[in-house]
């Protein structure tokens, strides 16, 4: 638990809201309490509030990479639903003109066993096609998301990091200060 929200909450409970009966209060000197808070404040070690402003931009980094996470897969999301709605088109009209090609080629009887060749062979392209970029598609989705568990795979290493500094001890102040964080 961090120590300077604890001392926030002391405060609060000691100078801005104790507890009273019929509007008196007793039992605390609201104006020792607070000296007694500010002293205590003033006596941490700045490696404490530079370890809680560290655990805040963490906090704030991580809300970030979770943010620009759920944009880049829902861009993603789009972009794949996009080249596939693209292909589904180009497949319809590559298969249309196949189908009135080979209508025409009916009408020829010679040329019946061509007609129906190419038809196939243009259906068969076109699936091929469709598959092609459905697996770009995928493949982009997999590229972005790799990218991100990249930039998240950072930013956990960042908070792993700043955690094992606040559990290394001062060597100024020797097992003091892990005596005091224990007790935290």
């Amino acid at each position: 638990m961090d120590i300077l929200n604890v001392l926030d909450d002391l405060h609060k409970l000691a100078v801005e809201e104790p507890k009273t009966f019929m509007g008196l209060t007793w039992g605390l000197d609201k104006d020792e309490v607070d000296m007694q808070i500010v002293k205590i404040r003033s006596m941490l070690p700045d490696e404490v509030k530079a370890a809680s402003a560290t655990m805040r931009e963490s906090d704030r980094i991580m809300e970030t990479a979770r943010q620009d996470a759920f944009t880049t897969i829902e861009n993603a999301k789009r972009e794949s639903d996009r080249i596939l709605s693209e292909a589904r088109q180009q497949g319809e009209r590559i298969v249309e003109q196949s189908r009135l090609q080979q209508e025409r080629m009916i009408s020829e009887s010679e040329v019946l066993k061509l007609a129906k060749a190419q038809s196939e062979e243009m259906r068969n392209a076109a699936d091929r096609d469709a598959v092609q970029m459905r697996r770009g598609a995928e493949k982009y989705a997999v590229d972005v998301l790799t990218q991100l568990e990249s930039v998240v795979g950072k930013v956990m290493t960042t908070i792993e990091r700043g955690k094992q500094d606040l559990k290394t001890p001062d060597p100024i102040q020797g097992n003091q200060i892990v005596r005091e964080k224990v007790r935290a």
